[in-house]
């Protein structure tokens, strides 16, 4: 079974509250991301800002918490921590970010479908991105990224395979981004 990498460790700071817990549809987009995710064993979920939070929302699903003491150095941090965690022998992993609402389980099987060895990255907006999976091969690469950067140079490479997936360009990182998608506003619940 392919394990699955969630990144919801940062602490959104241009949104003003924990995106992972703004509600679309009656739940939380963290929530949502486990659920999509659901096809995928182990599923690790790396935390960081406000870590108990993210625990009390996750609670008693099938999730393995990884925390990610180093997480405002920013995206790499996670990823490292993530790919650290997984279990011996994994063959690649599936990485998932909690701030694409589009994201579903439809995404996810067409991206295992995808797999054959090679990465395999949703392809939008003119670029490839996350969700995207990578081989075990890629994972020292994976190990070695510092800073606020992402594994987009990886997702470059002439073998990666794309899965079409136009909704990826909306995500979550502003107030504003909130309605700009074809679906209702999420709503973030202030005290969380």
């Amino acid at each position: 079974m392919m394990p699955a990498i969630i990144l919801a460790a940062g602490a959104s700071r241009r949104l003003g509250a924990p995106k992972q817990l703004a509600r679309w549809q009656g739940e939380t987009l963290l929530r949502r991301a486990v659920r999509a995710a659901a096809a995928c064993a182990p599923i690790l979920v790396v935390t960081g800002h406000r870590a108990d939070l993210m625990a009390q929302e996750l609670a008693g699903l099938p999730v393995q918490l990884v925390p990610n003491p180093a997480w405002e150095e920013g995206m790499a941090a996670s990823l490292r921590a993530g790919v650290a965690a997984l279990p011996p022998g994994a063959p690649g992993a599936l990485f998932l970010v909690c701030d694409q609402p589009a994201v579903d389980a439809a995404l996810v099987d067409r991206l295992l479908a995808a797999w054959h060895g090679a990465p395999v990255a949703c392809a939008y907006g003119g670029t490839r991105g996350v969700p995207a999976l990578l081989p075990a091969r890629d994972f020292p690469a994976v190990l070695a990224l510092r800073g606020d950067r992402g594994a987009r140079a990886l997702l470059a490479a002439p073998d990666v395979v794309e899965v079409p997936f136009p909704e990826g360009t909306w995500d979550v990182d502003r107030p504003e981004d909130l309605p700009g998608g074809p679906f209702p506003t999420p709503a973030i619940d202030p005290d969380r």
